[in-house]
């Protein structure tokens, strides 16, 4: 396999893993304020994935380097393009990882409603980010003479993107509720598997809304391969359904797995519609950013290859690791 196929496959790794892991942990950010009837059991809720927030979030970090090393005439169109939408992204991921840290630090109720609802943002703000991206992504960006590009507001009122957003949003809920479900006990986990089936089946509509969507309007112009795209989508959809359907028989870990791969597929939905593309222009489609045009020379890949030979395979024995330790249930009690 060559070096421009290492990468992208790579990259692409990166960012399903990061999907599937930070995926679940936004979920339950967005739901700890429901689900916990009382301190006792979000205090619970927020121990079920503790151990590993800050560890999944070493995932975007790895991926972001595979960007700026792999892909230096990718990174600076793509973040300067879309810097409000990144920058709220990372707003709302650093508000949320010090409102879970800080919260247990006060005893007052008020405070505690404060963080909470900080908790809230912090998962809501990059669950509809990342659809927002992927959305815009998929549909085309206004690329100029020079591949470049900004966005304006009316590139993200587009229903299609705005759908995009509204089921990564769905799914990150679903798959943190199957989380709860599989990593709590008691009443939490019994409230967390019901939100998961009604959550799930939204999801599954709202993706269903997205192909839908994309296929009816200028959407299917802009992607280069939207039969793979499509079949990338039905299968998310078929995952959601499965994941909704084991919750409901009471296998939540399986119901975990099913989301996962859920969570997963957008990143391969997006990179299969775009191929050989990086980025596509939604005013001329067929013509944009090349993956040849955006990776670095061969020279700095190899040097790139070795390094990550050596620390992907670290990250993944870390994280292998951590989830081994920490595998038992989140019991309801109070710390």
């Amino acid at each position: 396999m060559t070096l421009e196929l290492v990468w992208p496959a790579l990259l692409g790794l990166l960012l399903a893993g990061y999907f599937v892991l930070a995926g679940s942990d936004y979920g339950v950010q967005m739901l700890e304020p429901w689900l916990g009837r009382d301190d006792r059991e979000r205090r619970a809720l927020l121990n079920a994935f503790g151990p590993f927030f800050l560890g999944n979030e070493v995932w975007l970090v790895a991926a972001t380097g595979v960007l700026f090393g792999a892909f230096p005439f990718l990174e600076g169109r793509l973040l300067s393009g879309m810097y409000f939408l990144f920058a709220a992204i990372l707003a709302g991921i650093v508000v949320g990882n010090t409102a879970v840290q800080l919260r247990s630090r006060h005893r007052s109720a008020s405070a505690r409603r404060l963080w909470d609802g900080l908790i809230f943002l912090g998962g809501l703000v990059p669950a509809v980010g990342w659809g927002l991206v992927a959305g815009r992504l998929l549909a085309g960006v206004p690329l100029d003479a020079r591949n470049a590009f900004s966005l304006g507001p009316a590139d993200l009122f587009h229903p299609f993107v705005l759908l995009c957003g509204a089921t990564t949003t769905a799914v990150f809920i679903a798959h943190g509720a199957s989380f709860l479900a599989w990593r709590t006990d008691g009443k939490p986990s019994a409230r967390a598997a019901r939100a998961g089936r009604r959550a799930l089946l939204v999801a599954a509509v709202a993706a269903a809304a997205v192909l839908v969507t994309g296929f009816l309007s200028s959407v299917r112009h802009a992607l280069v391969n939207p039969w793979p795209a499509l079949v990338a989508g039905t299968v998310l959809v078929v995952a959601l359904l499965a994941g909704a359907a084991l919750l409901r028989a009471g296998h939540a870990g399986r119901a975990f797995a099913a989301t996962s791969c859920a969570a997963a597929l957008p990143v391969v939905a997006l990179g299969a519609g775009l191929h050989p593309f990086v980025l596509v222009s939604s005013g001329a489609p067929g013509t944009g950013l090349r993956l040849a045009e955006a990776m670095a020379e061969a020279g700095t890949l190899r040097l790139l290859t070795g390094f990550a030979a050596v620390m992907v395979p670290l990250m993944l024995l870390s994280q292998v690791w951590n989830w081994w330790m920490f595998r038992d249930r989140a019991r309801t009690t109070y710390l």
